[in-house]
């Protein structure tokens, strides 16, 4: 005859259920092993049809055939979108916690707009023409205008609200300004118009040496602000009282936003709603914990730009969408959906 257990001893016997940190661990995992399928996908896959086994031989050998050329220009597009993608997400979630506003973003709060002014100016004024001097036009546009975001906003009094008009009405006049450098200088026409589209097809090796620097001390400074602002989150006076240093934690993410902004926006010029869009996508599943969006963010965000960058060779064959175009046709209906939500939830 069968007798139970008593609950006590079923208790003890049973399965423990997997914890969070197992799950987002899990969860990782999976999200770089996507990362590595989107990378391949990118390599594979053009506004020019080549067959796959041309493209293994492109990875593999170095003939010098047309394939192994396009190849080869696809594995640059395919690890500047890693690195631009990584740090377009990274900055987004810095900002979001910055400014404890779910819908900043480098473009929203006109920091894209200032580096690709500044680039545009170089190009148009001072003949500028090579990266290294884009990027440190593209840094000074970036710090200048998060700067003046920062200052119109009410500087330690900034809310979100306040921070996300300044970056708005800035971010209007900055593109009325290329507009009209456009207008009046048609010489300059064809290079700026890479700067306001914003594009991978321009990648080359030279590209990535020079950004990968910028992107990777940026990104190193934006991983160590995770438990800093993690207690900002929870309000000034609970910050102090953990220990955390306000104005340092302030000034080091608005430094870690602008290196990682203007490096990119040097790059391929300016790319927009990429950090809005993953982070949401992101903490919906880690909760607000930013030691897990900040990971997440930097895997997942190189997806969606790689993702949206092969989408835009497809659709369009033998030409090429630019990627910039398809993430704002991406990330327009997502912020209309976000703002509808957060206005739902303040009722």
């Amino acid at each position: 005859m069968l007798v139970d257990s008593p609950p006590e001893q079923r208790a003890e016997t049973a399965p423990a259920p997997p914890s969070r940190r197992a799950i987002r661990t899990i969860g990782l995992l999976v999200s770089v092993g996507v990362l590595l399928l989107v990378a391949l996908a990118s390599i594979a896959i053009g506004a020019k049809a080549l067959p796959l086994d041309q493209v293994w031989h492109g990875l593999f050998h170095d003939s010098g055939t047309y394939a192994d050329v396009v190849v080869g220009d696809r594995i640059s597009r395919t690890v500047l979108g890693l690195l631009v993608g990584a740090a377009l997400g990274l900055s987004g979630a810095v900002l979001q916690a910055l400014t404890r506003n779910p819908l900043a973003d480098p473009g929203l709060l006109g920091i894209n707009a200032g580096a690709s002014a500044a680039v545009v100016t170089a190009i148009t004024y001072f003949g500028v023409t090579s990266l290294s001097g884009y990027v440190w036009f593209a840094f000074f546009g970036a710090a200048a205008v998060g700067a003046l975001v920062w200052f119109l906003g009410g500087s330690r009094g900034a809310t979100p609200v306040r921070l996300a008009l300044a970056g708005t009405a800035i971010s209007a006049a900055l593109y009325g300004y290329l507009q009209a450098v456009m207008i009046m200088d048609d010489a300059a026409l064809g290079k700026m118009r890479f700067w306001t589209v914003g594009s991978l097809a321009s990648a080359t090796d030279s590209t990535i040496e020079q950004v990968a620097p910028f992107l990777g001390v940026g990104a190193l400074v934006a991983l160590a602000l995770a438990r800093p602002l993690n207690a900002m989150a929870m309000g000034d006076d609970t910050a102090r009282a953990l220990g955390a240093n306000l104005n340092r934690t302030r000034a080091l993410s608005m430094a870690a936003a602008t290196v990682l902004c203007g490096a990119a926006t040097a790059a391929c010029g300016p790319i927009v709603f990429v950090g809005l869009m993953v982070p949401h996508a992101v903490r919906s599943f880690t909760g607000p914990d930013l030691r897990w969006i900040l990971p997440y963010a930097t895997v997942l965000s190189p997806v969606l730009l790689l993702g949206a960058d092969v989408l835009g060779r497809m659709i369009a064959r033998p030409a090429e969408l630019q990627v910039g175009i398809v993430t704002a046709v991406l990330g327009g209906p997502v912020f209309i959906f976000l703002v509808r939500r957060r206005r739902t939830a303040q009722l």
